[in-house]
């Protein structure tokens, strides 16, 4: 099975050193796994024993299009009441434990791998009924309708399910794995997961309007970032401006794997 990594939270000790990666600018911003301590977590509304890790929300100089939360679930919390902006449409993506997620009253088990796309105004809820925490990646996005295309509908699938397909001219060595076919239009944002084996490159600065929010899932590489070449590695988190320059290297000894938020299929609003 594959390694994701979760966050555990704790805190430094007292005689650690304070400097560390995290970098904020106006291009991309890195928020490195050791940031993701406990002082920094958050609650949610109508969730019980529950934080959150909050690695983008839309901001001034920040993320326009989406927000993403880290989710940690002790045994016996949850929410029936998830979500409270009925406009908000969500992806959750499983890295740890496991627990059920309902949707439309029927119940279904989730796990390390597993995922589910959740439309706008879906009425979910999701209970941790085992003995440990479970950890998932929860990404919303505003849902922008377009007259004559229907909305999407809920669905939950698995890592292992879904299709990976390999990019042109790499023999694999860099592959996307797509829960939702790009040409469905019925979708205005993907969360996919990239994989680059050890020696992998994204061979060019890839520099295009759709926003970025990037969760190493497993790994280490060095990305390529506006100007800036910058090492990062399992936990890390990235936020990639639409239209920041981007590249990488995929460092080994293993895989390097990322779920990759973007936006897509949609006009630009005026």
């Amino acid at each position: 099975m594959t390694n994701y990594y979760a966050p555990t939270g704790g805190l430094p000790a007292q005689t650690d050193m304070l400097t560390g990666r995290a970098v904020f600018t106006t291009a991309y911003a890195v928020i490195p796994k050791g940031v993701m301590t406990d002082i920094v977590t958050s609650n949610l509304p109508f969730w019980e024993k529950t934080r959150a890790w909050v690695l983008a929300r839309p901001l001034s100089g920040f993320a326009e299009t989406f927000s993403q939360y880290v989710v940690e679930v002790a045994p016996g919390g949850g929410s029936t009441r998830p979500e409270t902006d009925k406009a908000a449409q969500g992806v959750i993506f499983v890295v740890k434990g496991g627990f059920t997620l309902t949707i439309a009253g029927e119940a279904r088990a989730m796990r390390p791998g597993s995922y589910a796309y959740l439309p706008a105004g879906c009425d979910w809820q999701v209970h941790n009924d085992s003995e440990t925490p479970t950890t998932f990646h929860w990404v919303r996005k505003i849902y922008r309708a377009v007259d004559g295309i229907a909305t999407p509908a809920a669905f939950v699938t698995d890592e292992g399910a879904a299709t990976t397909v390999a990019m042109p001219d790499t023999d694999g060595v860099w592959a996307t794995t797509r829960f939702v076919d790009p040409a469905d239009m019925r979708h205005d944002m993907h969360v996919n997961i990239v994989t680059l084996q050890p020696g992998g490159v994204i061979p060019f600065a890839e520099t295009h309007v759709m926003e970025h929010g990037l969760y190493v899932l497993e790994g280490k590489a060095v990305y390529r970032l506006n100007q800036d070449w910058v090492e990062v590695e399992a936990g890390d988190f990235m936020w990639l401006r639409a239209f920041c320059p981007q590249a990488c290297y995929a460092g080994g000894p293993g895989p390097f794997r990322y779920l990759l938020y973007k936006d897509v299929n949609r006009h630009m609003p005026l």
